[in-house]
C-alpha cells in the first residue's frame, strides 16, 4: 500500500502511513529513538495500541530536537518516568560543539514500501516520577523479566526480544 500524502506543512510533507496516525518528517525516512529502561532485573515495555506489538518506549525524533531530547521526552510521555540515559559521550565539547551520548545500536526498519526508519537505540534506567500508562497510545505498560518476555501477548518480535535481553544482560542491578 502507498502511503497517501498531506499537505504540506511548514515546508515538509507530512505523510501518514498504513498501521499508524504519527506523521512522519519525511516521506522516505525518519530518525527515531528507542529506549530499553532497565531497573531490578526487568524491562519496561508497552503494548502499543496502533500497532499492537510489545515495543520498548520510542518514537520520533523531532525536527527541533537532538537525540538525546527525543530519548528524554519520549520516555517522559510514554511512561510518566524521567530517565538517565546510559552510553559514553566524548571529552569533545567546545564552542560550537556537544558530544552526544552514543546510542548502544543503530539500525534501520522499514514501516512500509516506501518508508523507513533509522532507529537510535539507548539502554536507561529510571531516575524518577511515577509509572504511568498513555491510554491514548497504548494497552498496557509493564516490567518484564527475560523469562517473561516469551510469555507476552501477542508475541514480541524476535529483533525487539534480543535487545530486551541484551539490554537486561548489560545493565547491572542497582
Amino acid at each position: 500500500m502507498v502511503a497517501a500524502a498531506i499537505p504540506t506543512i511548514a515546508g515538509f510533507t507530512i505523510i501518514n502511513l498504513p498501521c499508524s496516525i504519527v506523521p512522519h518528517i519525511h516521506e522516505k525516512i525518519d530518525f527515531t529513538v528507542a529506549i530499553f529502561v532497565v531497573q531490578n532485573a526487568k524491562i519496561l515495555l508497552i503494548h502499543h495500541r496502533n500497532l499492537d506489538k510489545w515495543l520498548p518506549l520510542g518514537g520520533h525524533i523531532e525536527l527541533d530536537e537532538d537525540p538525546e531530547a527525543a530519548a528524554l521526552r519520549e520516555a517522559k510521555e510514554e511512561s510518566g518516568l524521567d530517565v538517565e540515559l546510559l552510553g559514553e559521550r566524548p571529552p569533545t565539547t567546545g564552542p560550537g560543539t556537544r558530544a552526544l551520548l552514543a546510542p548502544r545500536f543503530l539500525d534501520i526498519h522499514r514501516i512500509s514500501d516506501t518508508h523507513e526508519h533509522i532507529g537510535m537505540i539507548y539502554w536507561a534506567r529510571p531516575r524518577n516520577g511515577s509509572l504511568t500508562l498513555s491510554a491514548s497510545e497504548h494497552h498496557d505498560i509493564r516490567w518484564c523479566s527475560s523469562q517473561e518476555l516469551d510469555q507476552l501477548q501477542p508475541p514480541m518480535a524476535d529483533a525487539v526480544k534480543w535487545y530486551c535481553r541484551k539490554a537486561l544482560e548489560e545493565i547491572p542491578d542497582h
